[in-house]
């Protein structure tokens, strides 16, 4: 078994710490129980440096405070392997930020890794394989099983090595300064609240349906997550959104229709058929004139020569993509090259202005789209 320490006290998080204050770096991972519940919550912490691995259980600590300053301190680096859920968790239920992030995942891709999963990295550099067993376990149980405490410290185990090995390479190939600024965006990212209304926005499809089927969706949604809460299960659990959109569309409105659609189960039939009957009753006698509308942005007006410099762009970004060995649609997306197109900026320093353009995507890309302005000018 793997030696460890359990925190479970605000004591003992504060006591841990102020050990951890004197560290330069550090692994972090958490595991949460997003599968298993209506309100994801942040279940475990893990940690790990080079001496010691230590567990938090966030369930039972009423105060963060201790954690929160040590995870905003700049000068110690947090390891992650693809941290943007971790640091929306942590800031959603702890009201943590993370300074100073060193992000494996994000590093390969400067790297021009394909592969780059942890359980690939760790089988390539370490030659360990990661038991992923315990992925969709429900966290929040108690206690943990041992295979469960293996499972999770695992996944930090190695991390610190695996940023020194990742660190160098970027260092070799003079792209460490490119990959810190895309870890520092990386730290910006916040937690997403999904049921804010309407909740059709958060729906994918939803803008192609008309005004009376957004209607029906709106209420099909709110009864699936009123049922989702008193269950305290996840939406999906519920009710699939395949089955959602079936029902938004067709609108059965008698239960031999809403069998006949088979959008439900005999079990959900007989377990939301009514509820779902009703929502779709309800959204079908809104009247006309306070149907909801799918908010759409007005297209601006584009030049006739926009089109030429998204397809010399683009052309330029697979060029670009193979000289690297970065991937095209990290090099640049496709928002930021029609962005580009439209706004044909005439200097390096008006390429950086554009909302969203990295430093980095400047310095490997910046002349290169100049010259393709000023040519399809």
């Amino acid at each position: 078994m793997i030696d460890y320490t359990m925190i479970s006290s605000d004591e003992e998080l504060v006591k841990i710490c102020n050990k951890l204050k004197t560290k330069n770096q550090i692994a972090m991972d958490l595991e949460a129980d997003s599968m298993h519940h209506f309100k994801e919550k942040v279940c475990l912490i893990q940690i790990a440096d080079d001496t010691q691995n230590i567990l938090i259980d966030p369930l039972s600590i009423t105060d963060f405070s201790p954690l929160k300053l040590f995870c905003e301190n700049p000068d110690i680096t947090k390891v992650f392997h693809g941290a943007d859920f971790d640091i929306r968790t942590l800031e959603r239920d702890c009201n943590i930020r993370i300074h100073n992030l060193f992000d494996t995942e994000i590093a390969c891709r400067f790297l021009g890794i394909q592969r780059r999963s942890l359980a690939a990295l760790l089988k390539k550099h370490f030659n360990l394989c990661l038991d992923k067993r315990f992925q969709k376990t429900d966290w929040s149980k108690r206690p943990l099983s041992d295979e469960m405490i293996a499972y999770s410290l695992n996944d930090v185990l190695n991390l610190i090595e695996l940023s020194r090995i990742l660190k160098k390479k970027l260092e070799d190939c003079g792209r460490l300064a490119w990959a810190r600024e895309e870890f520092q965006l990386q730290t910006l990212v916040k937690h997403d609240n999904n049921s804010s209304a309407p909740l059709f926005m958060k729906f994918k499809g939803a803008g192609k349906m008309s005004r009376r089927g957004l209607a029906v969706l709106e209420h099909l949604l709110h009864v699936r997550m009123d049922i989702a809460r008193q269950k305290n299960l996840p939406l999906f659990k519920i009710m699939g959104a395949e089955s959602i959109s079936h029902m938004a569309t067709r609108r059965p409105v008698t239960f031999a229709e809403l069998k006949k659609s088979k959008a439900l189960s005999p079990k959900q039939m007989g377990m939301y058929g009514e509820k779902c009957l009703k929502a779709i009753l309800d959204g079908l006698a809104v009247p006309t004139e306070e149907l909801p509308v799918y908010p759409r942005k007005k297209a601006p007006d584009v030049a006739p020569e926009i089109p030429g410099r998204i397809r010399a762009l683009k052309e330029m970004r697979e060029d670009m993509s193979k000289r690297t060995g970065m991937e095209p649609g990290f090099l640049i997306n496709n928002a930021m090259i029609t962005t580009i197109a439209m706004a044909s900026p005439g200097s390096r320093q008006e390429l950086l202005e554009i909302d969203g353009a990295r430093k980095w995507q400047m310095d490997i890309l910046g002349q290169e789209i100049i010259n393709i302005l000023n040519i399809c000018a």
